[in-house]
């Protein structure tokens, strides 16, 4: 396993999911909501940071790596769901939001894998689709987990509205990567 500074803050993107998990079980007289809500979307906001951070370093020093292309965006998704979960428990996100998201993701997942082992991963590589559903998650999700005003702004309506813009960007980019993968799953099927 290759380790450098990429890879290390892919670790600690994974490493800041059971801290931004466990505030939510700290007792509530020993810390208060609004301090346990901003505690939590400020480190959301820190590791979702590390995400393009990892990727913009590991390009600019050349230190891409199969291992890096696997973890990162393993992180991601770990990221992501436990962060909905989070939300979907504290009744900040619609249970069907959650569902289409963490659905798609454990979908093209699966998707990527399978195209992977079958020499064909060039057909659902990163789209700029999938790029804009991910902003769209990684502002919504601390503007949940913050759920406060915050200079005048309503951070609670930015973080349901960019939430629903996130889950038809999830639909709609896990249709183009489907339709993508459409020609090799159908061949396929038709070998059998």
């Amino acid at each position: 396993m290759p380790m450098n500074l990429p890879i290390a803050l892919t670790w600690l993107r994974i490493a800041m999911i059971p801290l931004i998990v466990g505030l939510f079980y700290i007792p509530v007289d020993w810390i208060s909501i609004p301090v346990r809500d901003a505690v939590a979307a400020f480190a959301f906001i820190v590791a979702a940071l590390t995400d393009w951070f990892d990727g913009w370093l590991a390009r600019r020093w050349n230190q891409t790596s199969s291992f890096g292309a696997f973890l990162d965006p393993v992180a991601d998704k770990l990221m992501v769901c436990a962060a909905l979960l989070i939300l979907l428990d504290l009744s900040r996100v619609d249970s069907f939001i959650a569902l289409i998201i963490i659905g798609r993701e454990i979908t093209i997942s699966a998707l990527r894998e399978w195209m992977a082992k079958i020499g064909a991963s060039g057909s659902v590589a990163v789209h700029r689709l999938g790029k804009f559903k991910t902003a769209a998650q990684m502002i919504a999700i601390p503007c949940l987990l913050y759920w406060q005003p915050l200079y005048g702004v309503s951070l609670q309506l930015v973080g349901q509205i960019l939430i629903v813009i996130a889950a038809i960007l999830t639909v709609w980019s896990m249709c183009y990567y489907l339709r993508r993968a459409w020609p090799e799953i159908r061949d396929r099927a038709d070998r059998r």
